[in-house]
């Protein structure tokens, strides 16, 4: 008969081993209970939850496993040797999200106010090497004011270990920041390096150089929030790419995001079923978009009436909102979105716009995802100012990001496309796989009206009614150039479609594109514009 198992109670264990052991349950205890009770009524004071219970929010229930929880530093000089917490400030392991296996670290702001030292650099260069091994995504869960003064150039070499580390994981895990606290001074190039960063409204900041700092320098009153806080970063200086009012709604998302990306750039984002039919026609896209190209509308409702149950989620709602970059699903499968909104400065590409697309059909192309375009667009915006500011070489970053993916990319035009807007949105020319059009699509290098001033400028000068034969010389302009089916007719454009027929046709598309295989020329890497 096999032996009993015996307890840890049982009188044959020594006593010796019984002690141990119950000194080891109270470290650990210690460890997950955080420095004092004190300590985390105050940072619950502040509206923010504590490392663990963000941890608890993220991950499935019970899936948490910790690395090194019982790290400590071995830093002396001013009084850090009589101060040696577990953890060392952060906590770091992996879990998993909806099943799939996540890696993730977060600040413990209650211990040295969450700041890196050696001891504390090294568990998070542990956990990122760890996630790229295992080939799965990295969480962040940041919340610390930056470099632990008293170990000197010690933290900033780690804060290089992790910059290094976010480099080369770049494209072969996801990687996301959440901003749920502080994040000060050289911590703020780390978010910077990811894919996407969170952060919520009131109690999170990023700046390089704080408030103190720009008063002193510049002479400049502004808060902590008015310089860093989610508002400024998701609204004026794109460094954030979703804000929420508190940190539950914010942990929820970002499990959001992680169900629509695969686990690492080896695999496919994961089929999620649906009961929306794939050949479901789209009936109230003719109400929606209306003939005449002067008239607004949001091209949200045309995203949300060709995806699976009308979900998205959009990367950068509040910046450069004049394009719309979203991720959804169509038949079950994961797509990135690229579309005008007409909404906003008619649609039309500016610097912000540019990079904002660029920098997201770079990373679809990175993680396999399939890329949609949605056009009317009448060009990219004029003026001194974007000119000056550079809208080549940002507008470059846009037609090299298309140029260079390799990954299923469908264009589809619904009213104006015009000029270089038109080629560098994804045009059959610079290698979209397929290209299609609704009735009211206008392809042309630039609209109608300037088309005639520049081509008939003479006619129009000499005649005796000069906007009788502009009206005129527009009408005969459009009759040749601009009728939708030109660009059908010279093949650069694959089919004109009813729009209520965009669903099927878009996953029929897809679908045959699955097995796609994308080929680069051989080289170390390209030169794009930056």
């Amino acid at each position: 008969m096999p032996p009993q198992a015996r307890t840890y109670e049982d009188p044959a264990v020594p006593t010796d081993a019984l002690s141990r052991l119950a000194e080891l349950r109270e470290i650990k205890r210690v460890a997950r209970r955080g420095p004092s009770e004190r300590a985390t009524e105050a940072q619950h004071a502040k509206g923010k939850l504590t490392a663990r219970e963000r941890i608890e929010l993220l991950l499935d229930p019970g899936s948490f496993t910790e690395v090194e929880a019982l790290r400590r530093h071995r830093a002396t000089g001013f009084g850090l040797e009589a101060k040696r917490p577990h953890t060392d400030g952060v906590v770091t392991g992996w879990g998993s999200v909806e099943g799939r296996t996540v890696f993730v670290y977060a600040h413990d702001f209650r211990i040295f106010g969450g700041a890196l030292g050696e001891a504390h650099a090294e568990k998070i260069h542990k956990i990122m090497d760890m996630a790229v091994a295992a080939g799965a995504p990295l969480v962040s869960l940041n919340d610390g004011a930056g470099a632990r003064i008293q170990e000197g150039v010690s933290a900033l070499a780690g804060y290089g270990g992790i910059f290094r580390r976010n480099a080369r994981a770049s494209g072969v895990i996801p990687q996301i920041s959440v901003i749920l606290g502080p994040c000060a001074g050289g911590a703020a190039y780390a978010p910077a390096l990811t894919d996407f960063v969170f952060m919520v409204r009131d109690t999170s900041q990023m700046f390089i150089t704080g408030p103190d700092v720009v008063r002193a320098v510049t002479g400049e009153e502004v808060t902590q929030n008015g310089l860093g806080g989610a508002d400024v970063h998701a609204g004026t200086s794109g460094v954030a790419h979703f804000s929420f009012a508190d940190e539950a709604t914010c942990l929820s998302e970002v499990r959001y995001l992680l169900s629509l990306l695969p686990s690492n750039n080896r695999e496919t984002p994961p089929v999620c079923p649906t009961t929306d039919p794939p050949d479901r026609r789209c009936e109230d896209l003719l109400r929606i978009v209306p003939t005449d190209g002067k008239v607004p509308y949001d091209m949200r409702e045309v995203i949300e009436g060709i995806v699976d149950d009308g979900e998205c989620l959009e990367i950068h709602e509040r910046w450069a909102p004049n394009v719309i970059c979203c991720l959804a699903r169509l038949d079950g499968r994961t797509v990135g979105i690229v579309a005008s909104q007409p909404l906003r400065l008619a649609g039309v590409l500016d610097i912000k716009a540019s990079e904002k697309a660029a920098r997201f059909v770079q990373m679809c192309d990175a993680f396999d995802i399939p890329l949609i375009t949605l056009l009317d667009v009448p060009g990219f915006l004029p003026g001194v100012a974007q000119e000056h500011n550079g809208i080549i070489r940002h507008g470059a970053k846009l037609l090299y990001a298309y140029c260079t993916a390799t990954v299923p990319r469908v264009q589809l035009i619904l009213r104006k496309a015009y000029g270089g807007a038109y080629i560098v949105m994804d045009s059959r020319s610079i290698g979209a796989d397929l290209s299609f059009a609704w009735p009211t699509n206008e392809i042309a290098v630039m609209g109608a009206e300037g088309a005639a001033n520049v081509v008939f400028r003479r006619r129009i000068a000499e005649a005796e009614d000069p906007e009788a034969v502009r009206e005129q010389v527009v009408k005969e302009y459009k009759a040749e150039l601009m009728h939708p089916y030109y660009a059908a007719e010279r093949g650069l454009v694959d089919d004109v479609i009813d729009p209520a027929d965009t669903r099927v046709t878009l996953v029929r598309a897809l679908t045959m594109l699955r097995a796609k295989c994308g080929e680069q020329p051989a080289r170390k890497h390209g030169n794009p514009p930056v």
